[in-house]
């Protein structure tokens, strides 16, 4: 009897192993399929258009964003806008020797773009939006919002896939990962805040703009502080008064590069800033501004680092055209 009886315990339990493991293995069949489907599905850009993949050799770029993706991808684009006072984003060098300015990213001159025939076009949304219907007559258009960090990443591998490069995006979003994990060690106990602008107040930007979002991973605090509405991208900054400045009193500021003269430096409460005091004002390139391209955003995680912590990190070598210095 008690060899029946354990005879019959082990058939029970074996059957229990065996229906345990088919239920498992039946998990990990559906579980892939599911990656598998996933996978399969189209991306789309922030316009919801989806993405797909192009044999294209003539690609036109609205924005330092796209023009900077373009060239990490090994391609040079035959037209590009950007902002500021530059007719093209200097720090991409060489990649641009040929390629069209076609104005300033907000106000694109449609007629040079269509003159150019390009196979593809791809800017920023909140920019292209008004032409959005005038580009898709010249070209296939994507559209990408890059505000966060999380949009930079998205976006590259969007434009990727729409070159037939999604491997080499996600390895451009690989290799970035990894050095934000190498620099991941930053000493931290220190405070700064990125502005832009001229007028009497500047312009601050909150934690989730890329830049900002930065100093996060190089365990700096943006004194800025985040937005009260994080559900939303936009805004990603507001003006803040020389006298809120004074009593955030951040370490180090970091102001974006402007063609005119910074009125908010001659205001009698700028000196008494301790980051100014300590000569830690650094004016930075206008790529910070923009800065969600693979190639823009490694060198401002590198100058950033190095403008934080000059003691643990070496200086980083970078474009003349952007190279930073201290102000004024």
């Amino acid at each position: 009897m008690p060899c029946e009886f354990l005879s019959r315990l082990c058939r029970v339990r074996l059957g229990a192993v065996c229906r345990t493991a088919l239920v498992v293995a039946l998990g990990l069949v559906l579980a892939i399929g599911v990656g598998q489907r996933a996978l399969a599905e189209p991306l789309h850009d922030d316009r919801g258009t989806p993405i797909e993949a192009r044999s294209v050799e003539r690609v036109a770029a609205i924005s330092t964003f796209a023009a900077d993706t373009l060239v990490a991808l090994g391609i040079s684009p035959v037209g590009a806008s950007t902002f500021g006072s530059e007719s093209l984003p200097g720090y991409l060098g060489a990649p641009l020797a040929d390629t069209q300015s076609l104005g300033q990213r907000a106000s694109t001159n449609l007629e040079l773009l269509a003159e150019l025939s390009p196979d593809l076009i791809i800017g920023i949304h909140r920019y292209t939006e008004p032409h959005a219907r005038q580009l898709e007559a010249i070209a296939p258009f994507y559209a990408f919002d890059v505000v966060s960090l999380e949009d930079s990443r998205r976006a590259v591998t969007g434009i990727a896939t729409a070159l037939g490069k999604r491997a080499e995006g996600e390895a451009l979003n690989q290799a970035f990962n990894a050095r934000l994990a190498e620099l991941g060690d930053a000493p931290g106990g220190i405070s700064a805040i990125l502005l832009a602008g001229a007028g009497e107040a500047p312009f601050a930007y909150y934690d989730h703009f890329l830049s900002a979002a930065l100093l996060e991973r190089l365990n700096a605090t943006n004194a800025a502080g985040p937005s009260p509405t994080p559900e939303q991208t936009i805004p990603f900054g507001y003006t803040i008064s020389l006298e809120r400045l004074l009593a955030l009193n951040p370490d180090v500021i970091f102001l974006f590069a402007t063609g005119s003269e910074r009125a908010f430096a001659n205001n009698p409460v700028w000196p008494y800033l301790e980051a100014v005091k300590n000569g830690r004002v650094f004016e930075v390139g206008p790529h910070w501004k923009e800065g969600g391209g693979p190639i823009a955003r490694r060198l401002i995680l590198d100058e950033m680092a190095w403008r934080l912590y000059p003691e643990t990190f070496d200086r980083p070598e970078l474009p003349p055209s952007i190279a930073s210095h201290s102000y004024p």
